[in-house]
């Protein structure tokens, strides 16, 4: 563990994490719902407890949320966090910590996990404004044909770098669906896995960025062959991740000194992410 003296500023990381939720019906993008919502959490080495412990008086620790003006909605952790309401700057928001109820707190989650290198702590959660289809990493459209033998899928996907604060591409993304009427054969481009059991056909993609073939633009086509048809249209489920951005742009600074930044993580996944046709 991380032995600090009082003197020393204290290392502190924090961590941003947003979850996007979308719903697209059809092709038309005046039919997508959006709701972005997100977490900031900080994280406290194990060192800090004994210093806030032993110092009757530890500074106080104080940071502004900048970059705030897209966020309709900031929900602060009000067991520990003091903010101004007054304040007239719409880009950035000041907060400072209950010292008190940081120590008992990190004192409490030491206890429980004695053994434990850092501790983490939920800070705020905030939604933020979307746009609708303007808002979405990866927009999406459902095409079905179902007929009485076969069915046939095109999903259109294209990457939506506007959306994001720093574009940066999306990884480990999975596309699933479940197709009924008791499909008997199935091709696909490009390849996709069958799950007999569930009935549900999976994409699984490479790496989807402005520097991707068309600039992240593509379709998924597959033909079933199907023993008692027509099937009928399903939901379409999306999964995907990006490691160094967030959708809101959203960022942190510390305040005063006793206190540096050692690690400033930011990241945006898939929450419920559906097409329909």
């Amino acid at each position: 563990p991380v032995t600090l003296a009082s003197q020393d500023a204290l290392p502190i990381a924090v961590a941003f994490t947003e979850s996007v939720n979308a719903y697209f019906k059809g092709a038309d993008p005046t039919k997508c719902i959006v709701k972005i919502t997100g977490d900031m959490t900080l994280s406290f080495p194990m060192g800090i407890i004994k210093v806030f412990t032993t110092n009757p008086s530890p500074a106080t620790l104080t940071f502004k949320l900048k970059n705030t003006s897209r966020l309709e909605q900031i929900l602060p952790n009000q067991q520990l966090l003091f903010s101004d309401s007054s304040q007239s700057d719409s880009n950035s928001k000041d907060f400072w910590f209950n010292m008190q109820a940081l120590t008992s707190y990190l004192r409490k989650a030491s206890e429980q996990n004695p053994s434990a290198s850092y501790y983490n702590v939920d800070i705020l959660k905030y939604q933020v404004q979307s746009d609708g289809i303007h808002s979405t990493p990866l927009n999406l459209a459902v095409y079905w044909k179902c007929l009485s033998s076969t069915t046939e899928l095109r999903v259109d996907y294209s990457y939506n770098p506007e959306s994001m604060a720093s574009p940066g591409p999306l990884s480990n993304v999975q596309v699933l669906v479940h197709v009924d009427g008791g499909v008997t054969n199935m091709h696909s481009l490009p390849n996709s896995i069958w799950n007999l059991e569930q009935n549900k056909c999976l994409w699984k993609l490479s790496d989807i960025s402005e520097k991707s073939e068309n600039e992240g633009a593509g379709s998924l086509r597959a033909k079933f062959d199907v023993s008692d048809g027509p099937s009928s249209p399903s939901t379409l489920a999306v999964q995907f991740m990006n490691d160094g951005s967030t959708l809101s742009g959203v960022d942190m600074e510390l305040q005063g000194s006793g206190y540096r930044l050692s690690l400033n993580k930011k990241r945006f996944a898939t929450g419920r992410y559906m097409a329909d046709c």
